[in-house]
Formats: C-alpha cells, structure tokens, sequence
C-alpha cells in the first residue's frame, strides 16, 4: 500500500491521474486537456456535453438512505463523499483513509490513482493484466472502490465518462496492453443527497498473462460538484467472467450507498 503522509503525492491532476479523453484513434498524439498524455482509444467518442439543468420530481435527489445493516463505511475527507461495502465476513477490506493505490507508467511515475478505497477477495491470483501498479491495485483482488477528483477543464458528464473508462484501461491492460473498452453515455445519478452523473465502462481484456487474469471487467463511476466547484467522484472497477465475481446487481447496491459526507 502507498500510504501518503498529509494526503501529498505528486500525480498530473488534482484528485488523483492524468485523463486520457476518451476519443477514437489518434493514438500518439498529445492533448492539452489531459496534460499531454497519449489519449486511450477503443472507446468512443463523447461529445462535449453542456450540463443540464436540476431534474425534480420522483428522481430528485433525497436524503441519504441508512447504510445496509453490518456494511462497513469508508469515509473521504478530501472528496467530502462516504459510501459504503459490505461486512468482512463476505471478503470485503475497507483501508486506511490516507491508503493511495495507483497505476503507472513504465517509469514509475502514477498514472491514475483513487484513496480512500476498499478491496473485495482478496488473496486471489497476482498476476496482473498490467503490472505497473502501486498499493494494492492489480494484487489479486475481485474488485476494488474508491473516491477521487476530477479535471476541472471538462465538463461533468465527460468526467463521469473518462473515469469509467480510464479504470478500465489501466486496471485491465495499461496503454501498452490495452483492452478493448466500451464507455456508455453518462447520465443523471440522483441518490442520497447526490444530484450528478453516472458512466459505465465494459471491458474486454486482451492481456491475459494467466487463466486468473479475468477476460471482462465493468467500471462505473459517479461524478458530481461540491458547494467549492471541485468535482467529487467514486469509481469501482470489478472482475468479470471468473469464479468468485461480483454480480453487478451487488455493484449497483453498493453504488447506491455513496453519499455527501457531512461537516
């Protein structure tokens, strides 16, 4: 685990990673919006989207819901965002909130990083469909969940959508394996106090160095804005296609806890 002193690492964007816009082709060349990083193709192209206005009615965000009886609650102070996973009898670990996991470049510098985070199985398979990881990412785990920020220069909707597919790409492949990514539309997430947005990635792994190296993944991401005009955002990526996977009516459960941290 990369366990980060005063919440201080040095990373491209605030809220953890470099953004790789989600555009078709164009692989070599350089974008200004994320940083100079080569962009991740394989995933389609978004769109600039203008944020729509506030929906009301029966799905306006309400008030936070109790959190499912003995889950465990992971807290973020920094995306001001709590969520919560299941109890550990059903191999769920929630980590210390100054614990950073990371993927990175073939130099080591971090490419895409989520704290306060939680890992479900642990133990499973180490081999890794990309190596380059820092902390507990890519160890053996069946799914992982965390908080991060966002890249002020895009809109909401297309944070939504680069953080889902982004997790894709590193936690499955990296840019030198990349898989095969398929990134939906984001769309309005109003839960719990939360009026944002909600991307989905589906993953097709090309890298597979062992059997344990799942052939599908599933990301998803929430992405909304704080009072301060910083975006807060959760993401999960979860194994798919191997024994012991999480079923994504289990993710949307646990997705359905993310809520405002008060105070």
């Amino acid at each position: 685990m990369l366990a980060v002193v005063g919440g201080v690492v040095a990373l491209a964007v605030i809220g953890g990673g470099a953004f790789f816009l989600l555009k078709g082709g164009d692989d070599g060349k350089k974008d200004d919006k994320a940083g100079g990083a080569s962009q991740a193709s394989g995933a389609p192209a978004p769109g600039k989207q203008q944020e729509q206005p506030k929906q009301s009615g029966p799905d306006a965000a309400g008030a936070p819901a109790a959190p499912p009886a003995g889950w465990q609650t992971q807290s973020s102070k920094e995306h001001k965002l709590q969520y919560d996973v299941p109890a550990a009898g059903e191999k769920w670990k929630v980590f210390p909130q100054d614990t950073m996991l990371a993927y990175t470049d073939a130099s080591g510098k971090p490419q895409i990083s989520m704290r306060d985070t939680a890992n479900y199985s642990e133990g499973g398979c180490a081999s890794s469909a990309n190596p380059n990881a820092i902390g507990e990412a890519g160890k053996g785990q069946l799914a992982t969940v965390g908080t991060a920020g966002g890249d002020a220069s895009l809109s909401i909707q297309d944070n939504a959508r680069n953080w889902a597919g982004n997790w894709g790409v590193f936690a499955y492949g990296g840019l030198g394996n990349k898989p095969k990514i398929e990134v939906s539309q984001a769309k309005p997430w109003k839960q719990n106090g939360i009026d944002g947005w909600t991307a989905t990635a589906k993953v097709k792994v090309l890298n597979r160095p062992s059997p344990c190296v799942p052939p599908t993944a599933i990301v998803k991401s929430i992405v909304w804005k704080l009072p301060s005009g910083e975006f807060s955002s959760w993401i999960m990526y979860a194994d798919q296609g191997v024994s012991g996977a999480l079923p994504e009516s289990r993710i949307d459960e646990i997705m359905k806890t993310v809520r405002p941290l008060k105070g």
